[in-house]
């Protein structure tokens, strides 16, 4: 399968809904090869006991996004690809609002990505930022006792 940079999956990606990505109400707006951008605007349900958005909703989205990234470039080589490292700070608390997530290739490897992802809030202040290094399976590899082939739908 032969990609090109400026192909845009996003409404692909919107019509699969990923469970988690869809609980937690998060959108894609942009995902192409060298792209991916999330957003979503904060809820009850994203928060923690203090009422600010919880460390795991921003490692998540971080984690999604960096995967949705690798996970379109690996696909060319017929490969899938899963997280081996999440590294996220926290920058900013936020109560409310709408939050962007923009991650961007570090590398593209044969056999491990890192890709970078930024969350801003409405001003465009860094709430959150995080690092992902990702392992790029190739088809029918071994997974947690099944093979590396992604369900369909998400």
């Amino acid at each position: 399968m032969s990609l090109v940079s400026d192909q845009d999956f996003t409404e692909a990606m919107n019509a699969a809904g990923d469970g988690w990505l869809k609980a937690m109400s998060v959108r894609w707006v942009r995902v192409t090869l060298d792209e991916v951008v999330a957003e979503w605007d904060v809820e009850e349900k994203h928060t923690q006991a203090y009422g600010i958005v919880h460390g795991g909703v921003h490692c998540g989205v971080i984690e999604s996004v960096a995967s949705v990234g690798a996970a379109i470039n690996a696909m060319s080589r017929g490969q899938s690809v899963v997280g081996l490292e999440n590294q996220t700070s926290f920058i900013r608390a936020v109560r409310g609002g709408r939050l962007r997530a923009t991650g961007k290739p570090v590398t593209r490897g044969r056999t491990t990505q890192v890709w970078e992802v930024s969350i801003t809030d409405e001003q465009a202040r860094v709430v959150a930022k995080g690092s992902v290094r990702l392992l790029c399976l190739d088809a029918g590899a071994p997974l947690a006792g099944g093979a590396a082939t992604p369900r369909s739908g998400g």
